[in-house]
């Protein structure tokens, strides 16, 4: 009894659409004359794929599974009852309006916009249907990467060498290396995209190449970290700075020198906003500067007696009883 086409991708009547696909490369990839070892693997291929063509397109397997569970309508059409869910295929796609087989862009669908397809395409589909294969955009690919924080004010141009994940032509996962010159313009915001047009996933049979989006991340550091347009410096001033609210000065990311006046009885970890001084942009961000405390080490008995002293000239100060 000749397969019905859930059984030659050997799923079930209820198959999703990813199990479906799914079920459709594994079998192309055993099959494919490029590939395959088997003796009967241009025959069984052309099988899987006009399985594929009409079970992945909803209204083909719609009509399909109604031949299938009304068999006795259509063998007075020209098809061959042989059994039960058997059916003339060649009928089938003149109906659906084909004037000749499938061009099984299932094929296509799933491994052609991969690459270049299968070795010098001498399967012989490919070669009838060769005029009617369809154009397909290629698949936007995403990297991302870390560039210094001066970057966010100057700009740069750099050299990059991406690892972006892709599919081969037999579809299996691989690893593509792209070195490219990527222009950063001053003003990028953390986590912001750099399109760069035409270098993603190259399209096939003259169809668009997809787009490579860039993601901009700023290195970090223990004094400064880059959310969005904001930038969070740490500082560190000393305790008769912080408890007199002296004024101090401090370098910002912009490379500018700045004068900064401390509240009095500043507090490890408050935070200053200095407006607009974090990255540039239309809407630039600030930066907070955020205070840390540091104490003299005593290093000599000069240095104890100076404690000592600050000890005696605080003593009803009691924090652990606050």
């Amino acid at each position: 009894m000749p397969k019905n086409h859930y059984e030659t991708l050997g799923i079930p009547r209820d198959a999703t659409p990813d199990q479906i696909k799914k079920a459709y490369r594994k079998l192309a990839r055993k099959y494919h004359p490029d590939v395959s070892k088997e003796a009967n693997a241009e025959e069984q291929m052309q099988a899987i794929n006009v399985a594929y063509d009409t079970l992945s397109h909803a209204e083909k397997k719609n009509e399909y599974d109604f031949q299938l569970d009304h068999p006795e309508a259509f063998s007075q059409t020209g098809g061959s009852k042989s059994g039960a869910g058997s059916y003339d295929d060649a009928q089938f796609y003149r109906q659906g309006g084909h004037q000749q087989s499938s061009d099984f862009s299932g094929f296509e669908d799933l491994f052609g916009r991969f690459g270049s397809g299968f070795g010098g395409g001498n399967y012989q589909y490919q070669n009838q249907q060769r005029q009617q294969q369809r154009s397909y955009a290629g698949e936007d690919q995403h990297a991302s990467i870390e560039v210094d924080i001066q970057v966010a004010y100057e700009g740069a141009t750099q050299q990059i060498t991406l690892q972006i994940p892709s599919l081969n032509a037999y579809g299996e996962p691989e690893v593509q290396r792209k070195t490219l010159q990527v222009k950063i313009p001053k003003g990028m915001k953390e986590g912001q995209h750099i399109r760069l047009s035409g270098q993603g996933q190259l399209g096939v049979n003259g169809g668009k190449n997809g787009d490579l989006y860039i993601e901009i991340h700023y290195k970090n550091t223990e004094q400064m970290r880059v959310e969005g347009a904001d930038i969070y410096a740490t500082i560190t001033v000393t305790p008769w700075e912080a408890a007199l609210g002296q004024s101090i000065e401090i370098l910002t990311p912009a490379g500018k020198k700045v004068q900064v006046n401390l509240p009095k009885n500043s507090k490890t970890g408050q935070q200053l906003r200095l407006k607009d001084q974090g990255i540039p942009n239309k809407t630039s961000g600030h930066l907070f500067l955020v205070l840390n405390i540091v104490y003299p080490t005593v290093q000599n008995e000069h240095d104890q007696q100076a404690y000592q002293a600050f000890a005696e000239a605080f003593s009803v100060f009691k924090p652990r009883n606050a």
